[in-house]
């Protein structure tokens, strides 16, 4: 009986051993995965903080960006090829101001589609009493052939169009007058004159090349038997700061930021060193300064730019642009979360969706950044329909909106200093004497037009931008405002058009 009992106690000692020693296998194993949980998140939270460092935008470096900004555009007007903005002239030297009146046509061609608006003009102070936009898809082997076929094919259209109004209002119109939007590089000698410098957007028609893109277009509408003077040759810039203006008077820049982003703005004409003895009739001219090329080594550039430049078609070139405009910000993001992905694991198994270039777009990236729910539902949808990422908890989604957030507010307190570095070249930053020969610390109201998805459908970028202009300028930004502009590129050509036109020009 008692050899019998010891051995049962030696039985349930070696189970009582057994279950400790699993117990503790257990324990080991739930302590070594919560530390490897920690080391993962740890590592992450390195990472996002390194981001963030990397794209501070104190206001003391706003200030920088803002007088490199103003260094640049000297140079840019002392000479070509003086600076990375080219600082073009448009040969504007009149903007539209509320009194045209009349029926005035714009012909928007920039892609694989083309516009054609006409708009009516009351007069009597900014009022357009009808618009109507017809929009035509370009056949693809017409993006290839003649220019004598191209712009023959678009002189057809334009004159169908023309016809089917004037036949709709019963009358025609003695001198039609066209304002054209290009947006290719063009290199202008006049108001309505410019050569083409370089195809782009999958248009690759030789014989366009070195010539005059206004002519070939006169030609072409000759040809049809169409009656209608290309008035002005534009950009979408130029456009957007006709209809600004055309709105409020104040207006003396333009701004875009969408897909891509570009400026232009109101300059003396006696400050065109490049050009000496250059006169208009308003003194002024509006500058296209193509400022996405713009750089300065106080960019807050991090290795995800330089990786994102280097992996570019256009290596060095639109260093500005790669940092503010739609095209890349998404982009930016995927390249910091696919970072924290390989190295930190907290996304779990990655596919190669994350790893693909361009696999996350910059409106996605904005309604993830905007996604005010509690659980962050938005979030967890893109991430998982677009990323293909399944099962992300809220801690890594949180960390997916932080990401968003530094990368847009980058973006923004950097237009807010470009924006502010053109108000500063032409005085209207409150620290010098202005254009208007208005004496120091008389302020002026000054509105910058504002045109492109990037700004119009994002709020808190919007907000980024405003807060940023605040604290630069302080007291003075009570002065400035930005106005949003639908459509510069079509009725703003059209609106120059009509100024352009018109015996009674509005000076600058």
């Amino acid at each position: 009986m008692g050899g019998g009992g010891g051995g049962g106690r030696g039985v349930w000692f070696g189970v009582a051993a057994g279950c400790a020693a699993a117990a503790c296998v257990i324990a080991a194993a739930l302590v070594s995965r919560r530390v490897r949980s920690h080391r993962r998140w740890q590592r992450a939270a390195e990472l996002v903080a390194e981001f963030e460092e990397g794209c501070g935008t104190p206001v003391g470096r706003l200030k920088q960006v803002v007088d490199a900004m103003v260094v640049e555009m000297h140079a840019g007007l002392a000479s070509d090829g003086g600076s990375k903005l080219k600082m073009l002239l448009t040969y504007v030297d009149s903007l539209p101001h509320g009194s045209e009146k009349g029926i005035y046509y714009a012909l928007d061609l920039g892609g694989t589609n083309f516009r054609v608006l006409q708009v009516q003009l009351g007069g009597k102070g900014s009022n357009i009493l009808k618009q109507k936009v017809e929009k035509q898809p370009i056949p693809q082997e017409l993006m290839t052939s003649t220019c004598e076929k191209m712009f023959g094919f678009i002189a057809s259209k334009l004159k169908q169009i023309v016809e089917e109004d004037e036949e709709s209002r019963e009358g025609t119109i003695e001198t039609r007058a066209l304002g054209f939007t290009f947006s290719f590089p063009v290199k202008q000698s006049s108001v309505s004159s410019g050569v083409l410098m370089k195809w782009t957007k999958g248009f690759s028609i030789e014989d366009a090349a070195d010539r005059d893109i206004v002519a070939c277009l006169q030609e072409a509408l000759t040809k049809e038997g169409l009656n209608m003077q290309v008035a002005v040759l534009v950009n979408d810039t130029v456009g957007t700061l006709a209809l600004g203006h055309y709105h409020d008077r104040d207006t003396v820049a333009a701004v875009i930021i969408g897909t891509g982003t570009n400026a232009c703005y109101v300059e003396r004409t006696d400050a065109i060193i490049k050009y000496q003895g250059l006169l208009t009739n308003s003194g002024s001219m509006v500058i296209n300064m193509e400022w996405g090329n713009f750089w300065t080594s106080h960019l807050p550039r991090t290795s995800y730019d330089v990786e994102l430049d280097e992996d570019s078609l256009n290596r060095t070139d639109q260093g500005f642009e790669k940092m503010i405009s739609g095209m890349y910000l998404g982009e930016i993001a995927r390249r910091v979360l696919f970072r924290i992905a390989v190295e930190s694991e907290v996304f779990g198994d990655v596919g190669s969706k994350l790893s693909q270039p361009f696999a996350l777009s910059t409106p996605l990236m904005a309604t993830m950044h905007e996604d005010e729910s509690a659980d962050l539902r938005e979030v967890k949808r893109i991430v998982e329909q677009t990323l293909q990422i399944p099962d992300i908890p809220l801690k890594t989604r949180r960390l997916v909106v932080k990401v968003c957030d530094i990368v847009s507010r980058r973006a923004a307190r950097l237009v807010a200093a470009g924006i502010v570095g053109i108000l500063k070249k032409i005085g209207r930053d409150g620290s010098g004497p202005s254009t208007s020969g208005r004496p120091k610390g008389q302020l002026m109201r000054t509105v910058v037009a504002v045109e492109g998805g990037l700004y119009e459908g994002y709020s808190m970028f919007r907000d980024y931008v405003d807060e940023a202009i605040v604290e630069i300028l302080g007291d003075v930004a009570q002065n400035i405002f930005l106005k949003t502009t639908v459509d510069g590129s079509g009725t703003g050509a059209a609106l120059l058009a009509a100024a352009h036109l018109s015996n009674r020009k509005s000076y600058i």
